[in-house]
């Protein structure tokens, strides 16, 4: 394999140690030059790939879903294949694309060049890969500090989604789905371009990050132990069929609150309601495994 890649690896991820260096060798013994750059910030990422995009052929991201979201408008502009190194705590994105944790098996993967057009989602002018939320999981991702993550790992979610709803209210919200008009009364709504987020929860049962559409659920404001009971059906994917959420999906999206409110995205704040929502389609070229792309192959 011949060419050349940018390797940026957000520092403040997680280590990948020894495993990294070993995958990272095997790249370069496939003939793959790497030209490495560590931003600032994460917010220089994009500018790190524009800078270069007229001297690599791909771009390679170490880092969690966060690090992967700073890149994607570089990565639309460029049009630049993205490999990804899962060094964050959730690495929910790497989790939909069915790319390992293991650093040296998800460096193989980048080596075979398998490559595979996903969608991303994009609220007020903002893209996101996975989901993105109001209400409660914004919640979760205020309590989810560099800190809690880096001492709870992937536990840290479940730990930040309790101490949430203590302070959590519900709100009422007006939306505009594929010009299909309704009010819920909420205290969670996500909207999930890919299959997963959170460290692992499931957005809907039948999403994928490839299928052109948006799934929106809405959580009604229930007590806790009911919140409790609900708990498999929110890790395994709504359906539509439980009592306490409504399930939708469409491809534009319009969410109003009486007063504003934040919009996280990918575990970042971006922006504040009301928000629009879009899917843009196939907008970026990821390496992915075989057994990701196996059985959509095979689709008729």
């Amino acid at each position: 394999m011949a060419g050349r890649a940018l390797l940026i690896a957000n520092p403040k991820s997680r280590s990948g140690g020894e495993a990294l260096d070993a995958g990272l060798k095997r790249l370069r013994d496939t003939g793959l030059e790497l030209l490495e750059a560590v931003p600032d910030a994460p917010g220089g990422i994009p500018e790190l790939i524009r800078r270069h995009r007229d001297r690599v052929d791909r771009v390679i991201l170490g880092g969690g879903d966060g690090t992967l979201n700073c890149a994607a408008p570089a990565l639309v502009e460029t049009g630049l294949p993205l490999g990804v190194l899962p060094l964050g705590t959730a690495n929910d994105l790497a989790r939909t694309l069915m790319i390992p944790a293991d650093l040296e098996a998800a460096c193989r993967i980048i080596g075979e060049e398998r490559l595979h057009t996903i969608d991303l989602g994009e609220v007020n002018g903002h893209y996101f890969f996975n989901v993105a939320n109001i209400g409660l999981g914004v919640q979760v991702t205020r309590a989810l500090t560099a800190e809690v993550k880096q001492r709870w790992g992937v536990l840290s979610y479940a730990r930040s989604v309790a101490l949430a709803l203590r302070e959590n209210k519900a709100f009422r919200a007006r939306i505009l789905l594929d010009k299909r008009k309704l009010r819920v009364r909420s205290i969670q709504i996500a909207v999930g371009n890919g299959r997963f987020y959170g460290g692992g929860m499931t957005v809907a049962e039948e999403a994928a990050i490839d299928d052109g559409l948006l799934f929106l659920y809405s959580l009604k404001p229930v007590p806790w132990w009911r919140l409790a009971l609900l708990a498999p059906a929110l890790k395994l994917g709504p359906r539509g069929q439980e009592q306490d959420v409504r399930l939708l999906r469409g491809r534009e999206i319009e969410i109003r609150t009486r007063k504003r409110m934040e919009v996280v995205a990918d575990g970042e704040p971006v922006t504040q309601t009301p928000a629009r929502f879009r899917v843009l389609r196939r907008a970026v070229k990821v390496y992915v495994p075989w057994e990701y792309l196996s059985p959509r192959q095979a689709k008729p």
